[in-house]
């Protein structure tokens, strides 16, 4: 079960996909965090990101392709895996197509689904200002729907939570500009390869969870 998420910021993907990890038991990855990875472990390739990043520059996608290839071979992923963040243009996924085929991942893409989590840009505007975070120990919560019991701090570790600069009003659509431009053709390119399912992403969670096991499962 080898699965690429789709959708805008705030969209919830990155929710469906820890969900999804969880049930199937298969490791949810995102680029994010293999960076992060890389990088704190000292690898060739962390190093190389590093370089980009620490002059604030985007990592090549040839870098992040090798990055994501290296991680989807561990022992861990035999069974499948959830990308979450990567690929977030057109010739991303093609070097990530061209790299899996390499690799011997089978036809097609490799991948066996495309999940779109499809949500207007005024409902992602609404939720992701209501969205708080602990700098702390990374925990995420929003004031209407997961709002933390603990009131204006941390359930897990008792910091304040913040609102994000990434998640101011003014900030969420200059992000969905970006994500029109260069995300959104990944659902049309992802559809001529018949993988592509979407599902309806401002119903509860559950309920999109509940749409995704039933197009995993059919």
């Amino acid at each position: 079960m080898k699965i690429v998420m789709l959708g805008a910021p705030g969209a919830g993907k990155g929710t469906q996909a820890k969900m999804i990890a969880a049930k199937y038991q298969v490791p949810h990855i995102s680029s994010g965090d293999i960076f992060r990875s890389n990088i704190k472990n000292g690898t060739e390739l962390g190093k190389k990101a590093k370089e980009y990043m620490d002059q604030g520059l985007l990592v090549p996608d040839e870098l992040t392709v090798d990055l994501v290839i290296d991680r989807v071979s561990w022992d861990d992923c035999k069974n499948g895996y959830i990308l979450d963040g990567f690929p977030r243009t057109i010739p991303q996924a093609k070097a990530l197509d061209a790299a899996l085929a390499k690799n011997g991942s089978g036809e097609n893409c490799g991948l066996d689904f495309a999940i779109n989590v499809d949500v207007p840009d005024e409902n992602i505007v609404r939720r992701m200002s209501g969205r708080r975070a602990c700098l702390k120990c990374g925990a995420t919560y929003h004031t209407v729907y997961n709002p933390s019991k603990k009131g204006d701090v941390c359930e897990v570790c008792g910091e304040a939570l913040v609102l994000r600069d990434d998640d101011k009003p003014e900030t969420v659509q200059k992000r969905l500009a970006v994500y029109h431009e260069q995300t959104q053709p990944l659902i049309e390119y992802y559809d001529g390869q018949s993988i592509l399912k979407t599902v309806d992403g401002t119903q509860d969670m559950n309920d999109v969870f509940a749409a995704i096991v039933r197009i995993l499962e059919a």
